[in-house]
C-alpha cells in the first residue's frame, strides 16, 4: 500500500486459468463448469476481491469452508488491481455429483468435476508436446470473458500464454527452429484475444511463455516453448521461425506475414536457420 501512495504502483496476482467446456449437452455438465472454474481460478479471485470465497463452493461445501470474520472480509476485498491469468489450454467438465466419474473426479477440492481432453475419443484440440494441454484457441476468448463478467471488467493481463512442441531422440534441429505450429498457435489465440478486447474487454498486456527454452517443471528440457532455441551443449542461443514472425507482429500489428511490408523477414529467419545448421554439422 506504502507503494501505491509513493509511486503510484498498481498490485495485482497472476492465477492459471483453464477454461472449461461442458462433456456433454446437459445441464449437468454446463454446472460441472462453473464448478470446476469456481473452484480454481475463482477461488483465487473471489476473496481478493469480494471478500469471501466464491458462492459456488459455499453452496457445495457449506460448513466445511472456512468462514472468513468481518475483520478479515475488509481487510482483504479489494486488495488487487488487476488480475493476471495463465492461459494455455480448454478441456471439458464432466458432472460428478449426479453421475459416475474417473476416480479423482468427485473429490471436493476439484469441484465434483472431472476434466478431460477428449470427448468419444476425439481431442477438443490438436495436442502439443505437453498433455493435458490442446489447442484450443476460442478457449483465451472465453477466459477472458469470464473474468470480465465475474470481475467487472478490471484490468486484465494475459501473463502467460504459449506452444509446447515435443523433442524426441530423432528430431531434427530444422524441424525445432521451423517451428510453424508455434506461429500458427499464437496468431490463433491473438486473435481470438483480440475478439475479446473488441468486445470492450479491458486486457493491458499479452506475453508469450517463453523468451527461451527453459527447464518445464517434471518435463525438463525436452519439452520446448520458447521462441529461442537454446543449445543445452553450447547454451547458444538460436532463433526460431517463430521468433522472427513475433518481432515482425509486434512492429507492424499484422497476424500474417504476407500482410505487411516486412515478409522478407521470413526468408532471413530461413537464412538464419539454414546458417545455425551447417555451423552444427561443421562442430560435429
Amino acid at each position: 500500500m506504502v507503494m501505491q501512495a509513493k509511486q503510484g504502483g498498481s498490485i495485482g496476482v497472476v492465477i492459471s486459468g483453464t477454461m472449461n467446456e461442458p462433456l456433454r449437452d446437459n445441464e449437468n455438465d454446463l454446472e460441472a463448469v462453473n464448478r470446476a472454474l469456481a473452484f480454481s481460478v475463482a477461488w483465487n479471485l473471489d476473496p481478493l476481491l469480494f471478500g469471501d470465497y466464491p458462492p459456488e463452493m459455499r453452496h457445495y461445501l457449506g460448513s466445511e469452508l472456512p468462514q472468513f470474520s468481518p475483520e478479515e472480509t475488509e481487510y482483504v476485498k479489494g486488495s488487487i488491481d488487476f488480475v493476471g491469468v495463465n492461459h494455455y489450454t480448454t478441456l471439458y467438465a464432466k458432472d460428478c455429483m449426479h453421475s459416475r466419474c474417473a476416480e479423482g473426479g468427485d473429490h471436493a477440492i476439484r469441484g465434483y468435476a472431472y476434466t478431460t481432453g477428449e470427448r468419444d475419443g476425439v481431442p477438443i484440440g490438436e495436442p502439443t508436446g505437453m498433455l493435458p494441454c490442446y489447442v484450443v484457441p476460442r478457449g483465451i476468448e472465453e477466459m477472458i470473458n469470464y473474468l470480465k463478467k465475474r470481475y467487472h471488467n478490471m484490468p486484465m493481463f494475459v501473463a502467460e500464454n504459449g506452444y509446447a512442441s515435443l523433442e524426441h531422440q530423432s528430431t531434427q534441429m530444422q524441424d525445432l527452429l521451423h517451428d510453424t505450429k508455434r506461429i500458427e498457435f499464437h496468431k490463433a489465440y491473438l486473435a481470438s484475444l483480440a475478439r475479446a478486447i473488441r468486445n470492450g474487454a479491458d486486457v493491458r498486456g499479452y506475453f508469450i511463455w517463453t523468451l527461451m527454452d527453459d527447464f518445464e517443471w517434471m518435463h525438463g528440457y525436452s519439452t520446448k516453448f520458447g521462441l529461442y532455441y537454446v543449445d543445452p551443449t553450447t547454451l547458444d542461443r538460436i532463433p526460431k521461425l517463430s521468433s522472427a514472425w513475433y518481432k515482425n507482429f509486434l512492429s507492424s500489428h499484422s497476424l500474417d506475414f504476407k500482410e505487411t511490408a516486412n515478409a522478407s523477414l521470413v526468408e532471413n529467419q530461413h537464412a538464419l536457420v539454414s546458417k545455425s545448421i551447417n555451423e552444427r554439422a561443421e562442430t560435429y
